[in-house]
């Protein structure tokens, strides 16, 4: 089965705790803090598997999800970090954020990788925390949280050239003919449900890949005959070729067929009606081939566009053509797919700083919200000296400060996620 859209959700692996240990040895007075820290949590990472050609084994991966780093340990032992989870996907695949409509990575590369989502780190012992003023801390840090995404994942074949057309044009025979592909062919409409790629080899030893695309109707920019979701693999492509029945043996007009098409390849994708395209004039073995050919010509007169007469059936033409692809291929330069701010990690510079936290009131209860502050909580453990240091922290947010000014008073109730607290100035 083909599949070549999945959207799942991963959750990165939890740090491991962070320990609140001492050292109590024989002839060491005052051994103080002796907790180690906790590992990292599992990294998912998307790694590229020359086998793989479908999302398949993602489909009814919903949920992927890390392992939490191992807890530190007394006597100053650090946890283990925990193992990357590997997803291996195939070449083509490109990983999108649906929070951020980010691209996070575009896996285009033979053996090339990606981390998804970030293992937390792990959290600090008590060993930590000793400094001249506090020379025996009682308190260590829970792992940080490891990331959590939603990801549509997707497949673009790479593919040099796209065989682009109606329904019952010829593609698959083409590419029968001259690559090892098999697929399906049949005197019926959508006989290729799925692309196919094919390695083509030219008399003069050169190589390219060539993909078959299933059938394109009018509408196929938006999702009718499912073009859109195919109309997606030509856009790694370098040259497109039209593949048009010229004998018009269903009573369509050649001509009216390629407007149709390169109006649904603009409508899907300006950059696609731009690429470099020949035109396969299929079918020449047919009555009436030849008369349509000269109209065809007519009306196409103004343009500088390559027409090769063929007939797949009895492969007849191809060779030409085949030499005319190799050459557009082998002159064309490898444009790349995504503009550089629309992957995840390209800077923005803000005037403006960003508030960790904010404020709101719900009925009579202060909340606050906010990254930072999550992250701050879920890292601390609620000891007394912990909850100290989370106050002191607070304060160094501003988050007094700011319930101040918004009008709390004393014994108010301040909720930070499921907790509640009571407020004191």
């Amino acid at each position: 089965m083909f599949i070549d859209e999945v959207v799942i959700e991963v959750h990165a692996g939890n740090g491991g705790d962070g320990c609140t240990a001492f050292r109590r040895e024989k002839y060491i007075p005052m051994g103080g803090p002796f907790g180690g820290n906790g590992g990292r949590g599992s990294n998912i990472v998307f790694k590229v598997d020359e086998g793989l050609h479908t999302l398949l084994d993602l489909r009814y991966k919903k949920i992927i999800k890390g392992k939490k780093g191992q807890n530190g340990m007394g006597k100053n032992c650090d946890g283990k970090n925990s193992d990357d989870v590997i997803i291996r996907v195939p070449q083509g695949t490109i990983i999108k954020d649906l929070d951020t409509s980010l691209i996070i990575a575009d896996l285009k590369e033979k053996n090339s990788e990606a981390i998804v989502a970030y293992g937390g780190r792990g959290g600090r012992g008590n060993t930590a925390f000793k400094t001249q003023n506090n020379t025996c801390p009682n308190f260590s840090e829970n792992g940080e949280p490891g990331e959590v995404k939603k990801l549509k994942v997707e497949l673009k074949m790479l593919a040099d050239v796209g065989l682009v057309g109606f329904p019952s044009v010829g593609k698959s025979t083409i590419i029968s003919k001259v690559s090892k592909a098999k697929p399906k062919i049949a005197a019926y409409h959508f006989t290729t449900l799925t692309p196919n790629l094919g390695v083509v080899k030219t008399n003069d030893n050169r190589s390219f890949v060539m993909a078959d695309l299933p059938g394109l109707i009018e509408g196929a920019s938006k999702g009718e005959g499912l073009g859109d979701r195919f109309l997606k693999h030509i856009e790694r492509t370098k040259v497109i070729a039209h593949v048009i029945d010229m004998s018009g043996s269903e009573d369509r007009n050649p001509y009216e067929d390629y407007l149709k098409i390169n109006k649904e390849l603009e409508l899907f994708s300006s950059k696609l009606i731009k690429k470099p395209m020949i035109i396969i004039a299929n079918k020449m073995d047919i009555e009436k081939s030849q008369q349509n050919l000269i109209e065809f010509k007519k009306k196409l007169a103004n343009k500088n566009i390559k027409i090769f007469e063929t007939s797949a059936l009895n492969e007849e033409g191809l060779k030409d053509c085949l030499i005319e692809l190799a050459n557009l291929v082998d002159s064309i330069k490898e444009e790349p797919l995504f503009e550089e701010d629309q992957f995840e990690g390209h800077v923005l510079y803000k005037f403006k700083k960003e508030e960790p936290y904010k404020i709101t009131k719900e009925n009579d209860t202060w909340v606050i919200s906010g990254e930072a502050l999550e992250k701050l909580f879920r890292m601390t453990k609620f000891t007394d000296e912990g909850i100290r240091r989370f106050t002191k922290k607070l304060r160094y947010m501003g988050v007094d400060e700011k319930l101040e000014e918004l009008g709390a008073k004393d014994k108010d109730i301040v909720k930070i996620f499921d907790f509640e607290f009571e407020w004191k100035k």
